[in-house]
């Protein structure tokens, strides 16, 4: 079974093999600035490897794994324009760099690329696999709207916000490992508990993006830190707040209205709301969090009953995904 290292590599190596064409610049440009802006791969991989955790071979999953990743960078393209969010992985956002009109149609041709790529998996997988992948798309996009809708709540409800977050962001990630395993020949209750794995680590990754985003190094987030509270995202950290804030509650929704218009105007916001957090201690309840679903996605893990090899693999992994919050 390939390692991690291993498998990115060849991922990074079919990646760069797919030929896009050269004309309308405007349209296909920034799809290759946006595939080769060094993003972590984490659902390509996991596909890969959860494809390797049960016999399969990885280079069977590429055009799988492309296809989740194409799909996945779409919607970055498109959350940049709705969070009005200028840096991405450490260099302007594609709206940043070519306006908001070309960011919405290179989205659009990604989202449609990603669908040749996946009719490219073995046509005996490929109804299989097309149900999944165009089940999952589409909450992708349900999450992405309840995440907008909650902008003009002062809060939501904490099963409110997982809702959103698992539509969001986790099933995507739960996708990705049981597509890997429905391409590795894993039995329909092992593809399950894959999914179970997955969607629980990307519950966790959803935490601790949250958590980064107001705690993390700009650096190593790749992004500019406070967009959450900026943009009066009900992240974890929000949603927490406002169940625990009490005598703080008239002064976090104060601070949540604070205006926004310049940059300093921000940065007092981001200071006042994250005094709050400190004061409710919901940073560090939100690591607690991304630690109790990381040892739940193991246990699903666990429960398959893997070779302790695809097994290190699955654990080394996960580890990896929420390592960021440490």
């Amino acid at each position: 079974m390939r390692n991690n290292e291993e498998i990115l590599l060849l991922l990074e190596n079919y990646l760069a093999q797919i030929e896009l064409p050269k004309e309308p610049q405007y349209l296909y440009d920034p799809i290759i600035y946006s595939m080769s802006g060094g993003g972590k791969r984490i659902r390509p991989t996991l596909l890969m490897l959860s494809c390797e955790a049960f016999g399969g071979n990885a280079q069977d999953a590429l055009p799988a794994a492309a296809a989740v990743e194409m799909f996945h960078n779409f919607t970055l393209l498109h959350d940049d324009i709705m969070d009005n969010a200028s840096v991405r992985r450490g260099k302007p956002s594609v709206a940043a760099e070519w306006g908001n009109n070309v960011a919405i149609l290179s989205g659009d041709a990604m989202m449609i690329y990603s669908y040749r790529l996946l009719s490219q998996v073995p046509a005996y997988l490929l109804p299989r696999v097309m149900e999944i992948f165009t089940t999952i798309a589409l909450q992708v996009c349900e999450g992405q709207q309840y995440d907008m809708d909650f902008e003009d709540m002062d809060c939501v409800p904490m099963e409110d916000y997982m809702k959103m977050i698992g539509l969001k962001t986790a099933v995507l990630i739960a996708c990705s490992a049981k597509l890997g395993a429905i391409i590795g020949g894993a039995s329909e209750e092992e593809c399950n508990l894959l999914y179970k794995y997955g969607y629980d680590l990307g519950l966790a990754f959803q935490i601790a993006d949250d958590w980064l985003d107001t705690y993390g190094d700009p650096a190593v987030f790749g992004k500019a830190i406070g967009g959450d509270i900026v943009n009066n995202k009900k992240s974890w950290l929000m949603t927490r707040a406002f169940e625990k804030a009490g005598e703080h509650r008239d002064e976090l929704v104060a601070a949540m209205a604070m205006p926004v218009d310049t940059d300093d105007q921000k940065e007092r916001k981001i200071v006042a709301v994250k005094a709050i957090y400190d004061a409710l201690g919901v940073g560090e309840e939100a690591k607690g969090e991304i630690i109790r679903l990381h040892g739940q996605a193991l246990a699903y893990a666990a429960a398959l009953n893997l070779q302790p090899e695809a097994y290190a693999a699955l654990e080394n992994y996960a580890k990896k995904l929420i390592g960021r919050t440490k």
